[in-house]
């Protein structure tokens, strides 16, 4: 069986030092953005600001569905504390992330490979972070919304509820999300890139194997050879100490002699 061999080298490392400097960036600029955010400072409002304008559901359906003794409806992912919270644990991780990859970097172990996998993840969590901020929000029949408000309209129709800054966070933190995504993406697309060997690499592979499967009967030979010569031949006929002396005996014996 062919096991496919996997570079260790990175094609453009300082590509990869690059985007390691602009990850950092948008890491501690996510940070400070959903952090603030956090826990509900401005997306309830900017929930109310777009039904005021018929754009999406009320934040009040579920008291009134409380209040009319109806099926409490689902919370859209868009307009949820889940979603705060998701925000907020993958830009931590990701500043994990990135100073763990950082260490090993330097200390010449950070492998293509691992970064593939590592970037692969971080990538489906930020397309997870963009889909929910940018989410559908069809929880009320009368005004559907299939992306919020805040996202594809002006800013405007916050202004007079004085509520204009809180939207032009919440596009700031969604254009975080989406740069975020795109420097991960980037480095996935680097690693993939690196995993592939050249034709110099996939020619010193191909030799190595070939020494090892041409190699191995050929020195296992040598080696029992080294190990028989120092060994004399046995004799043809086995002696011990008795056959010794009575042949020793029979010579010495004057008919023996005679004959």
């Amino acid at each position: 069986m062919h096991i496919p061999y996997l570079s260790r080298r990175w094609k453009w490392p300082k590509v990869l030092v690059l985007l390691f400097v602009l990850e950092l960036g948008g890491t501690v600029a996510a940070l400070a953005l959903f952090g603030i955010a956090s826990p509900d400072l401005f997306r309830t409002k900017l929930w109310e600001v777009g039904y005021e304008h018929g754009f999406n559901s009320s934040p009040l359906q579920v008291l009134y569905a409380y209040a009319n003794y109806r099926p409490i409806p689902k919370i859209p992912f868009v307009w949820s504390k889940t979603l705060t919270d998701f925000n907020v644990a993958i830009s931590v991780l990701s500043m994990f992330i990135l100073l763990v990859k950082a260490v090993m970097f330097i200390l010449h172990i950070w492998y293509p490979l691992l970064g593939t996998i590592a970037n692969a993840a971080l990538v489906v969590m930020w397309v997870v972070s963009i889909y929910g901020q940018a989410g559908p929000d069809y929880s009320d029949p009368t005004f559907p919304s299939s992306v919020a408000w805040y996202v594809r309209k002006s800013c405007v129709y916050a202004k007079p509820s004085g509520n204009e800054h809180y939207c032009i966070m919440a596009k700031g933190t969604f254009a975080t999300t989406v740069i975020m995504m795109a420097i991960f993406f980037l480095n996935m697309v680097l690693g993939i890139w690196s995993l592939i060997p050249s034709r110099g690499e996939r020619a010193t592979a191909r030799l190595q194997v070939d020494d090892m499967q041409k190699g191995s009967p050929t020195s296992a030979h040598s080696s029992q050879e080294w190990e028989m010569k120092g060994l004399r031949a046995a004799p043809k006929t086995p002696y011990t100490p008795r056959t010794l002396a009575f042949n020793t005996l029979d010579r010495r014996l004057p008919l023996r002699q005679s004959d």
